[in-house]
């Protein structure tokens, strides 16, 4: 089986082509780009001389319409996984545009090349499946109580989440009008090794053992659904196998946490794994409020775990855990990461003035 994985070097696509390496037989082509957040060494570490036949790379924008029908033709893939995504919201309030190009423009000259690639195989692939993997972000923001599902109305509010938004709706309508083999997922904010360190976990991390002040927007009273990236692995390639196709699967770590809470826990764990003197919450700062900011996200998983019979393997205290030692392991990748993108973990998002 070959399997055309889009976004392969960056944080969820790097885990699932690690995973796919090291579990099938699968040939696996990684299209990317290489954004400023895209990195191949988690790959490469993998790919062993057994491997080399099984892996290859592909140096593509899905801006470009001709060089992705290319990309597509030429790896013939029984299956396509759509994770090529602009996905920082600070990022699409300061630079909408780019979030346009990627998500929206990216996705619909995927589905033009899927659906001639398709077209042209039907003979051949007997189980051809575009997945498209998105955001919880485009539900929306909720209050102190209910959930997301499957059946949640859309209502993005920043224009990162719009465009994932339009990209989902383009994904169904392929689905009804061309009859393309599709499934959807939405997941929570995933986190974990390899992560690039401008969201908030490795953000923290790194500003903490570099002795930064560790902001937190508004009241640090906003919530998220914590999900490990290796469990929203398992989910991916388990709803390959057990997913119905057209459906729309939500994955969810349930695991809500407040940014607060986020921030001083990872001070604590620090303070306890470099036996600090000084406690790093006294970094702390409470800053500006994102424009938009969503108060709350929380995934009601009762499909996937129904129908799927998925559920995070790691607690949070476990994943968040294994995080902090990886990246405490790993800075001199940070670093050059940070450097290597021109970013040295300045706030951005507040609108260009």
């Amino acid at each position: 089986m070959k399997i055309l994985v889009t976004g392969g070097a960056g944080f969820i696509g790097g885990a699932l082509i690690r995973k796919l390496l090291q579990n099938t037989s699968y040939k696996i082509f990684n299209l990317d780009k290489l954004s400023y957040a895209s990195d191949l060494v988690s790959i490469n570490q993998i790919n062993s001389s057994s491997d080399i036949n099984r892996y290859e790379f592909l140096n593509v924008d899905l801006a470009d319409q001709s060089k992705t029908q290319d990309a597509v033709e030429y790896s013939k893939p029984d299956k396509i996984i759509h994770l090529a995504a602009e996905s920082h919201v600070d990022r699409s309030i300061d630079s909408p545009s780019l979030f346009i190009q990627s998500n929206i423009l990216g996705t619909f000259n995927l589905l033009e090349s899927a659906k001639i690639h398709w077209e042209k195989s039907k003979k051949d692939i007997i189980d051809f499946l575009f997945h498209h993997v998105s955001t919880d972000e485009v539900f929306g923001s909720l209050g102190s109580t209910g959930q997301f599902n499957e059946d949640t109305k859309y209502d993005p509010r920043s224009p990162y989440s719009a465009s994932k938004a339009s990209s989902d709706h383009l994904v169904r309508s392929y689905f009804h009008t061309y009859e393309l083999p599709i499934l959807i997922t939405n997941c929570s904010n995933n986190y974990g090794p390899w992560q690039f360190p401008e969201k908030l976990i490795p953000l923290v991390i790194m500003k903490a053992i570099s002795n930064e002040y560790i902001p937190i927007y508004g009241n640090g009273k906003n919530i998220r659904d914590w999900l490990f990236v290796d469990d929203h692995v398992d989910a991916l390639l388990q709803i390959w196998d057990r997913g119905v196709i057209g459906e729309t699967y939500c994955i969810g770590g349930e695991s809500e946490r407040s940014n607060k809470f986020i921030v001083e826990y990872i001070c604590e764990a620090l303070n306890k794994k470099l036996n600090n003197k000084k406690s790093f919450k006294e970094l702390i700062k409470f800053v500006k409020d994102r424009p938009g900011h969503d108060h709350r996200y929380s995934i009601n998983p009762n499909k996937i775990k129904n129908q799927i019979k998925w559920k995070p393997k790691l607690t949070f205290e476990e994943g968040i855990d294994r995080t902090i030692d990886w990246y405490l392991n790993n800075q001199a990748w940070c670093k050059r990461v940070l450097l290597d993108a021109g970013y040295s973990g300045e706030r951005i998002g507040l609108q260009k003035e």
